[in-house]
């Protein structure tokens, strides 16, 4: 055997213990959502026949429907939106660039310096006094437009052709034209990937949701999974299922974009 394929072979070893570490935790999830809890405690690592006692009793614990509900209607409209507000604004940085708006930029950069915590009360302190407290504008708006997505739409904004805006302006067509007509649907992949990102963070998100939603009607399912721990005494069996049903919905969005995030992320354009 040559150097060449004894290289390649490790390679493949190497990979294929990467990948079954990397989906370990995936397996063992679903397992333990169908063993009792004595038995994930036991480390019991086979699938088991406890999925719809363990389904009937987080019906029972939890709400799982509203906080369902409420985690999908938080995120759908925070996605749309953050994506609508990001692109419009990564877009003027880049196409109206001037000294003023890098300065503004590098200010807006700065921000993502600063921890969620230190910004926190005085966010919750504000969000009280204009009454904001358990409603998807209070949950939206302090993520409404990262640092992150902008500089990301301004980065490929970069590779957008000028001169398709000036012919376009030439023909007539107003500035807002130019960026619904032209600059969105080139943008395809930039949008994919902003998409699964700003979904899945608005999903997982906790610490916010927890400070700002103070009514149960409002729970989202990372505060429900977090409930399920509570008390003396964790079902780990009903736990997983828990979080199974929080995970899926962020596993279906990514597989179903992956080929568009990957292209997004590289900053293809096509």
């Amino acid at each position: 055997m040559t150097n060449e394929k004894i290289k390649q072979a490790l390679t493949y070893v190497f990979l294929t213990v990467a990948a079954l570490v990397s989906v370990f935790p995936l397996y063992w999830m679903l397992s333990a959502a169908t063993n009792l809890s004595v038995d994930v405690s036991r480390g019991v690592l086979l699938p088991g026949k406890a999925l719809f006692s363990n389904f009937q009793n987080l019906l029972q614990n939890q709400d799982v429907l509203g906080a369902m509900i409420n985690s999908f209607k938080y995120s759908v409209t925070l996605t749309v939106l953050s994506l609508f507000v990001s692109s419009l604004a990564g877009y003027g940085f880049e196409i109206y660039h001037d000294k003023a708006k890098d300065t503004i930029l590098n200010i807006i950069l700065l921000a993502m310096m600063i921890p969620f915590a230190a910004t926190m009360i005085p966010l919750f302190k504000m969000f009280s006094t204009a009454h904001l407290l358990n409603s998807t504008l209070g949950f939206m708006l302090p993520t409404l437009a990262t640092p992150f997505l902008i500089m990301m739409f301004r980065q490929s904004a970069r590779s957008f052709p000028h001169d398709i805006i000036e012919a376009a302006r030439i023909d007539g067509l107003k500035e807002f034209q130019i960026f619904y007509r032209m600059f969105v649907p080139t943008m395809r992949s930039t949008y994919a990937a902003a998409m699964v990102i700003t979904f899945m963070s608005a999903w997982n998100s906790y610490l916010w949701p927890k400070v700002i939603m103070t009514d149960k009607k409002s729970i989202t399912m990372p505060m429900m999974v977090a409930n399920l721990k509570e008390g003396y005494v964790t079902d780990y069996g009903m736990l997983m299922l828990g979080v199974l049903l929080s995970t899926i919905p962020t596993i279906v969005i990514f597989f179903a974009l992956q080929k568009r995030f990957t292209e997004g992320i590289t900053g293809s354009v096509k």
